[in-house]
């Protein structure tokens, strides 16, 4: 691998990256075919997971493919589904190498795109930057090896840990450029997720604004009893953007059958003590084809999947004020009595957002 070869993937990893939240199912991939040194074609993966980056990129190349080398983030696909395999679509625009950085997880395709350009005659060289594309394809990976899809747990809370005030007040805990932030964050993940007490006091869209977005990710609210306002901002945007409701099987009829009409998908899930089983929760988001999932609490949401090692990366918006014991804290009640029981994560980012800190956190290597 050269220096040269470092700098096309990267870059093809960059231009992955501009579809995360828009490919589910699919992953997002990016593609860039390169001839003698110069691009002559990028791509990435389409809004609703087709076109794949690899046909989009050809397209852009012409004629120019033929003796080129195409770099993809991700294992070409062997398989056909609603179009051709990218593998093949390789093999008849005449590229003659291709720079994978991993190996495609899906059983419908783990290693046989690889073998299918060997077999063509294509060199084929994969690793590079492999780490990096294990990152931004995890939810892919988790929901094709777990069902379930990657799980960001976002909090923006007080200097003590505190979501609101005793009465309940949260708007705002945090400044204008950590808001903002957050609906970038949103815009690249599959849907947002809050539970049923902050669609109550909030009345949230879940919706990203002011950034010019126009695929909106899903929204999901986890309710057993899907006691929810019928007249609130999610109900009157469910035949718009999608959102999936997941519930008990106690839910009232009519309320599942009013929802339903309202545009809403019912997603029922098993329950575990008084509340939903976060297990099952996430292996039905997984069935519906979320891969990256952005929960934004609240607090009783955030430990159950906290209690039940679901949640992959922890981010963290800190405001230099104090609300004091009476305030609502960031995560409910975990039931530790030692330190050693409490989930860990490892530190990776920390830097200032306007008056706030961002301190971002991911699971320990196992």
């Amino acid at each position: 691998m050269t220096r040269s070869d470092d700098r096309f993937m990267a870059l093809a990893l960059s231009l992955g990256r501009r579809g995360q939240g828009r490919t589910w199912p699919n992953p997002a991939v990016g593609c860039v075919i390169v001839k003698e040194g110069r691009i002559i074609g990028r791509g990435w993966t389409q809004a609703g997971g087709r076109p794949h980056a690899e046909p989009m990129a050809l397209a852009e190349a012409g004629e120019g493919a033929r003796g080129a080398t195409a770099y993809v983030s991700l294992e070409p696909c062997a398989h056909f589904g609603k179009t051709p395999p990218c593998a093949q679509a390789l093999i008849d625009a005449g590229i003659t190498r291709v720079v994978a950085a991993l190996e495609d997880s899906d059983p419908r395709v783990s290693g046989q795109g690889f073998a299918m350009l060997r077999a063509a005659g294509i060199a084929v060289s994969t690793g590079l930057r492999a780490a990096e594309a294990a990152y931004d394809h995890e939810g892919f990976f988790l929901r094709t090896e777990q069902g379930r899809p990657f799980v960001t747990l976002k909090m923006a809370s007080s200097f003590d840990g505190r979501i609101a005030t005793g009465s309940g007040q949260s708007q705002w805990i945090t400044g204008g450029e950590a808001r903002r932030l957050v609906h970038a964050m949103r815009a690249r993940h599959d849907a947002v997720m809050v539970g049923a007490g902050t669609a109550r006091a909030d009345d949230p869209s879940l919706t990203v604004r002011d950034l010019g977005i126009t695929d909106q990710p899903a929204r999901v609210v986890v309710s057993r009893h899907l006691d929810l306002p019928l007249m609130g901002q999610l109900a009157r945007s469910a035949k718009d953007i999608p959102l999936y409701l997941c519930h008990g099987a106690g839910a009232d009829r009519e309320r599942t059958q009013a929802w339903a009409g309202l545009g809403a998908t019912l997603l029922p899930c098993a329950a575990l003590g008084t509340q939903l089983d976060p297990r099952d929760v996430l292996q039905q988001l997984g069935r519906a084809g979320l891969t990256r999932v952005f929960c934004e609490g609240g607090s009783a949401l955030a430990a159950s999947l906290l209690a039940h090692d679901l949640v992959d990366e922890l981010v963290g918006f800190t405001a230099g004020l104090g609300i004091g014991a009476e305030g609502l804290p960031a995560i409910g009640a975990l039931g530790i009595g030692r330190l050693s029981e409490a989930p860990r994560f490892d530190l990776v980012e920390v830097r200032p957002i306007g008056v706030d800190i961002l301190h971002r956190w991911r699971r320990p290597e196992s």
